[in-house]
């Protein structure tokens, strides 16, 4: 007898490392899911394939229908079309392609593109650290440094769909960012940040470093590791405070690869909240991700059902 299909909306995250896909049915269980390297150095084309190949092998694990599919992708993303309008050079000819178009030729259902930290805060908003709350601020801390805003309840994107985007704001310094400016909170707290100034600070080694190798060291009692660490979580605490003084949220919630160190960047944050509070001098509380490295797809293939019923 044959089993029947069963429908499922596909949320796909293209970080700048990894490619995620997590495939939800409609009462938000996740059904399967498949993961593969971001081929970022490479450009959209290359990238929009291995997304669509972790698609297919996310669907070739059981019998689905796929209804819908969500992406949530880095960079500024056109709300009209879907493509990238604007991205850091974490990623080659990223800047212009019409991934939702592609996407769409390739797998024949309707296809929703969001920034993928906007994914993230729709995520944990519905469903993670955040639910039920009605003013929040995502912040993800990966490759590179994005934000997000909830208000009222609601995703609010801005007219050009970048509201919330407090990884490149000045102020956290002088050092270049990887999007041509300067003196933004990416320069602190992105995974390729602290790689940077770790080595910077003359720390001898033959071992390949990534954010999660410097996070051991610092506990491990590496005192310049731990530095790195303290100075990212002070950046995003004086994030925090930006965003909750110009638009009055309460409550922040941290994602991202580095976030997976939220005992070394929790107590930095904290400490810079205290110092310099919002002006409304009311509690603002900042939690880690409850969802994870799910966070960005569940959210992705939760904009699409919602869109694509």
């Amino acid at each position: 007898m044959r089993q029947a299909t069963r429908p499922v909306a596909a949320g796909i995250d293209i970080g700048g490392t990894t490619t995620s896909v997590v495939l939800v049915e409609p009462d938000g269980t996740v059904a399967a899911e498949a993961t593969t390297r971001t081929p970022a150095r490479s450009g959209g084309t290359a990238m929009c394939g291995a997304a669509l190949r972790a698609v297919e092998q996310a669907l070739g694990t059981g019998p689905f229908q796929l209804t819908a599919v969500g992406v949530g992708a880095a960079g500024v993303i056109d709300p009209v079309d879907g493509s990238i309008i604007a991205a850091s050079d974490s990623f080659h000819d990223w800047e212009g392609y019409p991934l939702a178009s592609d996407l769409r030729m390739a797998l024949h259902v309707p296809v929703v593109v969001e920034n993928d930290v906007n994914a993230f805060v729709e995520s944990e908003h519905r469903f993670g650290a955040a639910h039920g709350l009605d003013d929040v601020l995502g912040i993800m801390l990966g490759t590179g440094v994005g934000g997000a805003l909830v208000l009222g309840g609601e995703l609010h994107t801005g007219p050009h769909g970048a509201a919330g985007e407090i990884g490149h704001v000045p102020g956290f310094g002088d050092r270049p960012c990887t999007c041509g400016r300067t003196g933004h909170l990416e320069t602190l707290a992105s995974g390729r940040a602290i790689v940077s100034r770790y080595r910077e600070r003359g720390v001898a080694t033959g071992a390949p470093l990534s954010a999660t190798a410097i996070a051991a060291r610092a506990r491990a009692g590496d005192p310049i590791a731990a530095a790195v660490f303290e100075e990212a979580g002070r950046g995003v605490g004086r994030a925090a405070v930006m965003v909750a003084t110009l638009v009055d949220v309460t409550s922040v919630v941290v994602g991202g690869g580095v976030a997976r160190a939220w005992d070394l960047l929790e107590p930095a944050i904290k400490a810079e909240i205290a110092a310099e509070p919002p002006v409304s001098d009311q509690p603002l509380s900042v939690m880690p991700s409850m969802l994870g490295e799910r966070a960005v797809a569940i959210g992705a293939a939760a904009r699409a059902a919602a869109v694509y019923p």
